[in-house]
């Protein structure tokens, strides 16, 4: 047995235990207090060196090897979700409406775990592990503060790994592709502004109910009809509010999605042609409207060698033959993007669900998973960054 499975296997049930504590408390994009101090307190406990409050409430623990060399990164997001936990889990979450229901909880605990291995181990490193505990992935980005905060620098960082718990994977199996691998994940809002009136007599109003529906509709065929195939996009729209009674015509109706994409160009190009359409709409109908665009985090693109890399590293941790090359990218954003930007990375996906037909359904509110899984993504996390320091 390798010494990165026996120290795995010495500090699974502390994992474990980390995972499910951290379940119980789950706290909302930068506001992830109690979740930085467990991770303070764990990794101090081990005589890691820790920078505390970055980004807010970010902490960046250094294990430094006992031989000069490169610096590697390993990344885990900590916040949770808007969620009410509906799971029968003994340690159901105790904060009413929030839910840990994408698997951070586990990042947290995985990257804690490969914290006590490297840490046991860096008497044979060659070179610096940097342990970064990132807030906000969710909704807001914690990514990209941290970095503008120096993350990347004091020792300079020369290649990023991060891992997620992946619902659509069998446990024992770790997923990986080079080239774009999660999408950009953009956000639009349109308000449709029309004429309010008595229902029975529509002709007196404008509507923006039904403009707003035309525009739902015309919307798709700019994937099916304005872009190549092979290029993949999605346009969803999330959210359409508007009208208080059954027999008044409303004045607005807003509508809110999000626009998905892996290049470049077109992401850029998608919200230009959404808008000449919403204006086509609007202005034949005799209404106006207002559009808004935010653009979130770029599309994640794994770096070639370090994908390569990692493979050779994962088969040591998992065997070959639970090592697959990822049939096809994810349109779910991301962003360690930002961080694969900056640096040499990749991002690998670690099986979760214990039966492929049944997969476990990320952001639901009876999303489980069994914490013995935080011991593969450990060792995984761990392997990748001894190898590399080789």
């Amino acid at each position: 047995m390798s010494e990165v499975k026996r120290l795995g296997e010495k500090y699974l049930q502390h994992m474990i235990n980390l995972r499910e504590t951290i379940h119980m408390y789950p706290e909302d994009g930068f506001s992830e207090f109690t979740t930085s101090k467990i991770i303070i307190e764990e990794l101090e406990k081990l005589g890691i060196k820790v920078q505390k409050n970055v980004a807010k409430t970010g902490v960046v623990g250094l294990i430094e090897g006992k031989y000069p060399g490169k610096t590697v990164l390993l990344r885990a997001d900590m916040d949770a979700l808007k969620i009410q936990e509906q799971a029968d889990v003994e340690y159901k979450s105790k904060i009413d409406g929030m839910m840990h229901a994408c698997g951070n909880d586990g990042h947290v605990a995985g990257l804690l775990g490969a914290a006590m291995i490297l840490n046991e181990l860096k008497d044979n490193l060659h070179g610096n592990v940097k342990l970064v505990f990132q807030p906000a992935e969710e909704r807001d980005g914690g990514a990209l503060p941290m970095i503008e905060e120096g993350v990347l620098e004091n020792p300079k960082v020369d290649a990023a790994f991060a891992a997620h718990l992946w619902g659509y994977l069998n446990e024992g199996e770790v997923h990986l592709k080079e080239g774009p691998m999660m999408a950009s994940p953009d956000i639009f809002n349109i308000k449709v502004i029309g004429k309010g009136g008595h229902g029975a007599v529509p002709q007196e109003s404008i509507d923006p109910i039904v403009i707003t529906c035309q525009i739902v509709n015309s919307l798709q065929t700019i994937v099916s009809r304005k872009i190549n195939p092979l290029d993949p996009v999605v346009i969803t729209c999330g959210r359409i509010q508007g009208g208080d009674c059954h027999n008044v015509i409303p004045n607005e109706v807003e509508l809110e999605g999000t626009i998905r994409t892996f290049n470049e160009e077109t992401r850029n190009w998608v919200p230009k042609v959404m808008e000449d359409l919403i204006r086509g709409i609007t202005t034949s109908q005799g209404a106006a409207y207002e559009f808004k665009y935010e653009p979130k985090y770029p599309a994640l693109i794994n770096d070639k060698y370090m994908t390569s890399f990692a493979k050779e590293s994962l088969k040591k941790v998992v065997g070959e033959e639970n090592v697959f090359d990822l049939k096809e990218p994810n349109m779910g954003g991301e962003d360690f993007a930002y961080f694969a930007q900056k640096v040499p990375s990749a991002f690998i996906f670690v099986g979760i669900a214990n039966n492929k037909s049944e997969p476990v359904i990320h952001h639901n509110p009876y999303f489980k998973w069994d914490s013995k899984n935080v011991g593969i993504l450990a060792q995984s996390l761990s392997q990748i960054a001894i190898d590399y320091l080789k």
